[in-house]
C-alpha cells in the first residue's frame, strides 16, 4: 500500500506531498482543482505512464522536468524522472536502489481505475473494448504486451505494403499474411480466456450491484475459435488480398473485431439505460480487481473519478461493501456524499488549488 507520495513539477503539482491511509482516501475539492491529478500521479508511481496524456504532458506547464516519490507500507521506495528534450521525453525510474528504463510487469503495482469517459468503453467504438481487454490482458498475462507489440509491427508492415496498390506484391504479402495469422492466433487466444474469465465473475456481482435478477454477460465476437484461428485467418487474408490492397489496410484480423456486451441477451447499446451501463461498467472494474489480485497475488490499488455521483444510494452502498479490502482513492465535489457510506474511518485530503 502507498503511505505518500511526492510532486515536484507534476501537471497543476509545484512541490506538494500526500499521506495517505491503508484503507479509503477521499480527494475532495472543486471541479479543476486537481483531484483527477493526483489519481493520475498514483496510476503513473505504479504502472509507469498516464492513462490520459503522453509522458510530455505530464510535466507542468513551462517546466522541463517533473518527479513523483512514493513510499510504501513495506518500505519500498519509488522515484519517477520525466524529463523533457528537444522535444522528446527521457523517463528513468527507480526502485529502492535499482535503476530502470521501464517497469516490467514484475516491477509494476496493479491498479484498477475508472473514470467518467471510461463509459466508452461498453457504448463507445469497438477499438475501446479490444484496448481494455488488452491493457488488462498486459498486466495479468506474463509475455502478451511483447506479443501484442509484435502483432502491431506485423499489420504495419502488411498495412504499408497494401499501400503500395501494387497486385505483384502478392508473394511478399503472403509472408507477412502468415507471420499476422500466426501472432493473432496468440492475442485471440489470450482474449479468449480472460473475456470467459470475465464473464464467470460478472453476473453475480453485476447483479449484487444492481440489485436486480437481469443477468450480465460479456463474449468475444471474433472470426473464428482460437484454436482454428490461425488457419481461418490466413484463408481470409488471402482470398480477400485484392479487396485488402484496393483499401490499402487490413480488414481482417483481432484489430477489428469486438468484445461484446448485454443484459439479458440483448445487446447494451440497443437496450441499456445510462444507470444500467454506468452500473455494468463498475463491475466489471470489480472483475478487474479480481482478476488482478488472483494473477499477481497482491490487492491492487482501486481510483476511483467522480464514481459515487450517479449511482443512487443502494448501489452506492453495495459499492462500498466491494471497497473495503482494498486502498482506495475517491475524487468527489462533495465529501459528504462519500463519507456517509463507510463505517470505518477514512481519510480525507482537501484540494483547494483552482
Amino acid at each position: 500500500m502507498i503511505t505518500e507520495i511526492h510532486l515536484q513539477d507534476f501537471r497543476s503539482y509545484k512541490n506538494d506531498s500526500f499521506e495517505f491511509s491503508p484503507g479509503v482516501n477521499i480527494i475532495v475539492g472543486p471541479n479543476a482543482s486537481g483531484k483527477t491529478n493526483l489519481l493520475e500521479s498514483i496510476l503513473v508511481m505504479a504502472r509507469g505512464s498516464s492513462y490520459r496524456v503522453s509522458d510530455m504532458d505530464l510535466v507542468a506547464f513551462g517546466e522541463s522536468r517533473t518527479r513523483l516519490e512514493t513510499h510504501t507500507d513495506t518500505n519500498d521506495n519509488r522515484i519517477v524522472k520525466i524529463e523533457c528534450q528537444d522535444g522528446r521525453a527521457q523517463k528513468q525510474f527507480k526502485i529502492n536502489d535499482q535503476l530502470l528504463k521501464r517497469l516490467s510487469l514484475q516491477k509494476t503495482l496493479p491498479v484498477v481505475i475508472f473514470e467518467p469517459n471510461h463509459l466508452r468503453l461498453l457504448i463507445g467504438s469497438p477499438e475501446a473494448r479490444r484496448q481494455f481487454i488488452d491493457d488488462l490482458l498486459e498486466q495479468v498475462q506474463v509475455g502478451f504486451g511483447a506479443v501484442r507489440r509484435r502483432y502491431r509491427r506485423t499489420l504495419n508492415q502488411r498495412n504499408a505494403l497494401l499501400k503500395q496498390k501494387d497486385h505483384n506484391l502478392s508473394d511478399q504479402l503472403f509472408v507477412w499474411d502468415v507471420r499476422l495469422s500466426e501472432t493473432a492466433a496468440q492475442i485471440v487466444e489470450a482474449r479468449s480466456w480472460i473475456i470467459e474469465e470475465i464473464d464467470k465473475k460478472l453476473e453475480p456481482l453485476y447483479k449484487t450491484l444492481a440489485q436486480t435478477k437481469v443477468k450480465a454477460g460479456i463474449s468475444y465476437n471474433s472470426l473464428a475459435p482460437a484454436e482454428h484461428y490461425a488457419t481461418s485467418l490466413l484463408k481470409k487474408l488471402e482470398s480477400h488480398r485484392t479487396e485488402d490492397i484496393e483499401r490499402g489496410f487490413t480488414a481482417y484480423g483481432p484489430h477489428r473485431e469486438d468484445i461484446l456486451l448485454s443484459l439479458d441477451d440483448h445487446l447494451i447499446q440497443v437496450t441499456a439505460s445510462r444507470g444500467e451501463t454506468r452500473t455494468l461498467l463498475l463491475a466489471i472494474k470489480m472483475v478487474e480487481a479480481i482478476l488482478l489480485e488472483e494473477s499477481r497475488n497482491l490487492r491492487p490499488l482501486l481510483l476511483l473519478d467522480d464514481v459515487f455521483s450517479e449511482l443512487d444510494g443502494g448501489r452506492r452502498q453495495a459499492l462500498t461493501g466491494f471497497l473495503q479490502p482494498y486502498q482506495t482513492f475517491i475524487t468527489t465535489t462533495d465529501a459528504d456524499v462519500v463519507i456517509q457510506h463507510f463505517t470505518e474511518s477514512c481519510h480525507l485530503i482537501p484540494i483547494s488549488r483552482g
